[in-house]
This record gives C-alpha cells, sequence and structure tokens, in this order.
C-alpha cells in the first residue's frame, strides 16, 4: 500500500518550477519535466513495475530537474537536497527519499543508473533522441546551450550531437525496441546535414589561424633581433629567461627558445589540451627558424626608442598567436598548471617569476637596463591586452529594474548574449524604508561596443531602471579567452 502523498508532492514540485525556472531554459523547462514524467509512466507499465516503486519513480521523474532553478551545472545534487527538504511533508519515509535521490542522480551525463528505476528514468530523461521531434528539442538545446556558453557556435553543437548519438544507448529492453532505430536514423540525417560544411569551414579557420600563427611569429623574431637581442634588453616569461642565458652565456637564442619553453608544451597537453599543445609547439618551433635563418635589421640603438616599440611589437606577435589559439611564451601555461597546486592567482604567479627575471638583470647587467626592460615589458602586455581583446574588452553590466520579464527577453532574443538572474528586492528609499517589492536582478557580459545599445534598448524599456557596469579584469575557465598576464 502506498503511503505517500505522491500526486500532492507532484503538483507542488510542478507549481514551483512553472513559477521559479528561468525564462532562459528553452528547453529544461516545465514542459520537460512534464514530458520525463509522461515517458517514466509509459515505459515503467511496459517493463512492469509495480505501485510502491512506480510512486518513487514518478517522484525522482517531477524532481530530477528542480535544481535548475538554483544553478545550471550539477543541478542534480540542487535536485536530490529540494527532494530532501521538501518530500517530508508528503510522508515520504527516509529511506524513499535516498531511493528518489539515487535516481536521480544516475540522470546526471554521463549517465549511471543503478537499478531498473533509474534506467527508466534515464530513457525518459533523453527520450527525445530516438523521436522525430529530436531537431525541435535539438535546437531548444542548442540555444540553451549557447546562452549557457557551453557551445561555440552551431557547428561545434552538431559535432557534439553527432558524438552523443553514436555513444549513446537506451538501458531498458522498451526503450530500445521503440527508440532504437529512429536514435540511428537521426544521427545518419545529423551527420549528412553537417559533414560538407562543417569541413570547409573547419579547414578555413585552420588555415587562417596557420596565417596568423606564421604573421605572429615573424613579428616576435622581428622584435627579438631588431631591438632587443642587438641591444641586450630583456622581457618577462620565459622569453625573458631565454633573452638571459643568451646574454650571460652566449648560446644561441633560436635554441635556448625552443628548448626552454619544451616542458611547458608537455605541461600544456595536460593542463589545457592536446590541440593546444600541438599548435604551441608548431608555433614555437617557427619561431626557432626565422631566429636562426632571417636576418633582420637592427632598426635602432635609443633606449627608449627600443624598450617602447621592441614592446610593442613583441606584444603584436604573441598576441596574434594567442588569437590563433597558441602560445610562443610558455609562462601562462606554467601559472595555471601551478595554479591547480597552490593558493596563487595566475598574476601572482607570473608576477612572482618576473621579479626574479628583472631583478637578476639588474644585478647582471645593471639598474638601467633593468628598468628599460620593465618597460618592455609593461608595453608588450599592453599590447597583447589590446590584440586579444582590442575594442572588444568585456565588461559585466547589473540591471535592476521592475520590467526586468520584458528586459530578459530583449538581451537573450536582440542583443543576443546569455545572463544569470539573481533575486532580489528593490525599494528601500530613505522616507520609503517599508515600501519594496521582489525583482530580478539581471547580470549580463557585453562588449565594449555593445554598451550603448545596451543602454539605449533599458532605457526604451524602463528609464527608470538602475544598470551599473564593471571592467572583467580576470575570468577563469578557460587560457586563451582569459586576459593575458605577459
Amino acid at each position: 500500500m502506498v503511503y505517500m502523498q505522491v500526486e500532492a508532492a507532484i503538483d507542488f514540485i510542478i507549481e514551483k518550477l512553472k513559477k521559479e525556472l528561468p525564462s532562459s531554459l528553452v528547453y529544461h523547462n516545465i514542459h520537460h519535466t512534464q514530458a520525463v514524467l509522461k515517458h517514466s509512466i509509459e515505459l515503467a507499465k511496459l517493463e512492469g513495475i509495480g505501485e510502491n516503486e512506480l510512486a518513487l519513480l514518478k517522484t525522482a521523474a517531477a524532481f530530477h530537474d528542480a535544481g535548475f532553478i538554483d544553478i545550471y551545472n550539477g543541478h542534480e545534487e540542487i535536485s536530490c537536497k529540494y527532494a530532501g527538504e521538501l518530500l517530508p511533508q508528503f510522508e515520504y519515509t527516509t529511506d524513499e527519499i535516498l531511493q528518489i535521490q539515487e535516481l536521480i542522480r544516475g540522470t546526471k551525463i554521463p549517465q549511471r543508473p543503478t537499478n531498473i528505476l533509474a534506467q527508466i528514468l534515464c530513457d525518459a530523461d533523453l527520450y527525445y533522441l530516438g523521436t522525430d521531434d529530436y531537431g525541435i528539442f535539438s535546437q531548444k538545446l542548442y540555444t540553451e546551450f549557447l546562452v549557457q556558453e557551453m557551445v561555440e557556435d552551431k557547428m561545434d553543437w552538431q559535432r557534439q550531437q553527432i558524438a552523443f548519438l553514436s555513444s549513446h544507448q537506451y538501458f531498458t529492453k522498451t526503450a530500445q525496441a521503440k527508440l532504437f532505430d529512429k536514435q540511428k536514423k537521426n544521427q545518419i540525417v545529423l551527420e549528412a546535414n553537417t559533414e560538407s560544411p562543417h569541413t570547409i569551414k573547419h579547414h578555413e579557420s585552420t588555415f587562417m589561424d596557420v596565417l596568423i600563427i606564421i604573421a605572429g611569429v615573424i613579428i616576435t623574431a622581428f622584435a627579438l633581433k631588431g631591438f632587443l637581442v642587438p641591444n641586450k634588453f630583456f622581457d618577462g616569461g620565459i622569453t625573458g629567461i631565454s633573452l638571459l642565458i643568451h646574454e650571460l652565456y652566449h648560446f644561441n637564442l633560436a635554441y635556448i627558445i625552443v628548448l626552454a619553453n619544451i616542458p611547458f608544451i608537455i605541461m600544456a597537453a595536460y593542463a589545457v589540451n592536446r590541440g593546444f599543445a600541438i599548435k604551441s609547439f608548431f608555433c614555437i618551433a617557427l619561431l626557432g627558424v626565422c631566429l636562426l635563418y632571417p636576418n633582420f635589421p637592427v632598426v635602432t640603438d635609443d633606449k627608449l626608442l627600443v624598450s617602447v616599440f621592441g614592446g610593442f611589437f613583441l606584444g603584436l606577435g604573441i598576441g596574434l598567436t594567442m588569437r590563433a589559439g597558441c602560445a610562443v611564451d610558455g609562462i601562462e601555461v606554467l601559472a595555471l598548471y601551478t595554479l591547480r597546486r597552490s593558493s596563487f592567482t595566475i598574476s601572482e604567479i607570473i608576477l612572482g617569476l618576473n621579479i626574479i627575471i628583472f631583478s637578476l638583470a639588474a644585478f647582471e647587467f645593471g639598474p638601467q637596463t633593468a628598468l628599460y626592460s620593465m618597460l618592455t615589458y609593461f608595453t608588450a602586455s599592453k599590447t597583447i591586452d589590446y590584440v586579444i581583446e582590442g575594442v572588444q574588452a568585456y565588461t559585466g553590466v547589473t540591471i535592476i529594474s521592475g520590467k526586468s520579464e520584458e528586459l530578459k527577453h530583449k538581451l537573450v532574443n536582440e542583443l543576443g548574449r546569455g545572463i544569470t538572474v539573481y533575486k532580489g528586492e528593490r525599494g528601500y528609499l530613505p522616507g520609503k524604508f517599508d515600501v519594496h517589492d521582489d525583482c530580478d536582478i539581471i547580470f549580463t557580459i557585453i562588449t565594449r561596443l555593445e554598451m550603448r545599445k545596451l543602454k539605449n534598448m533599458v532605457a526604451d524599456v524602463d528609464p527608470n531602471a538602475f544598470v551599473f557596469a564593471s571592467t572583467i579584469k580576470e575570468t577563469s575557465g578557460g587560457i586563451i579567452k582569459r586576459r593575458h598576464v605577459h
């Protein structure tokens, strides 16, 4: 006999999802939860699941995406938290709640169901893969992933979907019999529609990367041989260490730079990815060749001009290689690798290394050389920032408005930006402290060029909206798109 108030619990969480799920969730919305609940019941009956087990399965299906109310990545644990907090009031026992939480955790990608109920829930969660509506739901999920910055573009999404469709297998015999054939047909259609344009664009992108890398390497070599080396000036990072070794021991600079960067290329394969490491190796090897053979003219021996324009050309060359997805200096890889094993930030690690480099330069070649070299380093750093970010440096914007729903729609669908929504209260004005109401606080990241467009958009919707912006100085989650610290 079932003592749980199953229908009451399901109705409660459904209503909560309708009210509190972010509007940006065009796939993981209330309709998805209702579909998973429907397909769970359908598969459970065909698999011969009993009444008590069906009650647990239905509850898990209703709660499995509740965590999206609070967060996107890792929502499964928040869903379990909601189940643990809310289900006791509907007469669920501790053991029943634990079973439901186990079912929810099994839906996390890659799916790992531990029993037949979990298998049914997993199959219901990805039911659309084997239906005629795959294209519709796939487009919705793609739109959602774009907002969350989980895919770069349509080609990246299609590549991921082909890999996912080819590897996914339904767990229950019912789902396998009913959905497998259509899933494979969807995969074939997707591959047929994406193979040719994807390959062409991929080749075009690779060709452009190669051209940018070649240009960046040549400019870097020109900066070194035309400005820095003849005047015994230094830079920061691995390039600075290589220049120091060259001046102290008179080894060939081309060999030093290549050998000094090899450990960091190997490190990059683990700290970043193999593609980045391979491109960086090609980049550094090409720099070695440029330093070894071409005879660049010495432009000037004026110390100030060498500091400023040597740094400018060096930063321009390094910045171009970074735009192409690689690095000609391994210090950022070292900082990223060290960051994961210490409490220091990337900026602090790089600053510490460069203090050592310039201190050695001051000790061996005098403080004047070290100071001019620091100016070179500063100029190169600023040039790198501009080359990588240019006029597209990112700005974080926070908007507090009583018309947040309309603003959210315009930001996502017209400006094409992802948003994060915080729950807050507005009001509390002097003389009207007791007057306040709930509101959505919107946060988004835009480029400098989009700032005026955003302000005009907000003013059209709500002239009284409170808007403030701040420069994004440092982000995490990547090495190339992060602001570079040379």
